[in-house]
């Protein structure tokens, strides 16, 4: 019988976007703990204590949507900002005992248009691009619609794009 390691309770959260402003979603293969569909950017916890944050953005993004994070025409992001959150009850068997919450990195990926995505099955059984405002609402993370709404900060066009009537 495999035993399979505790994960790690640090993550990456990754907004691959679009120049225009559209906002790759993922559904998951499980349902939401209310049931409802889970829509997310990318996540994902880091394979080693001592694995650099953007090694597991990256990893994670092309682990989940086959993009290379680090081709040419993408851009990863640090966006230097953390979200520390409680585990959901329904998760905690994936965590050693005594792990309650999980520290989350977050990055922007901007792709090019013409980007392919192939999903990783096990994980996702969906994905569609939304303008960012209609993407935060589809989120069911809260932590995750907060960081799409952040985008114009670090999309000068969206930001400038907002001021106009």
């Amino acid at each position: 019988m495999d035993i399979k390691p505790y994960k790690i309770p640090q993550s990456v959260l990754v907004v691959i976007y679009r120049e225009d402003g559209q906002v790759l979603l993922l559904r998951r293969t499980i349902a939401a703990p209310g049931g409802e569909p889970f829509w997310q950017s990318v996540t994902g916890s880091k394979d080693s204590e001592d694995e650099d944050w953007r090694e597991t953005a990256a990893r994670e993004v092309l682990e989940e949507t086959g993009i290379d994070a680090l081709a040419p025409g993408c851009q990863l992001i640090d966006w230097e900002l953390e979200n520390v959150y409680a585990i959901y009850p329904e998760w905690q068997h994936r965590y050693a005992p005594g792990v309650w919450h999980n520290q989350e990195h977050v990055f922007g990926l901007r792709v090019p248009s013409y980007m392919a995505v192939h999903l990783n099955p096990r994980e996702h059984t969906a994905h569609d691009w939304h303008d960012w405002r209609d993407a935060a609402q589809r989120c069911f993370s809260s932590s995750n619609a907060e960081a799409i709404l952040l985008l114009p900060r670090f999309e000068p066009a969206l930001a400038q794009s907002q001021q106009k009537p």
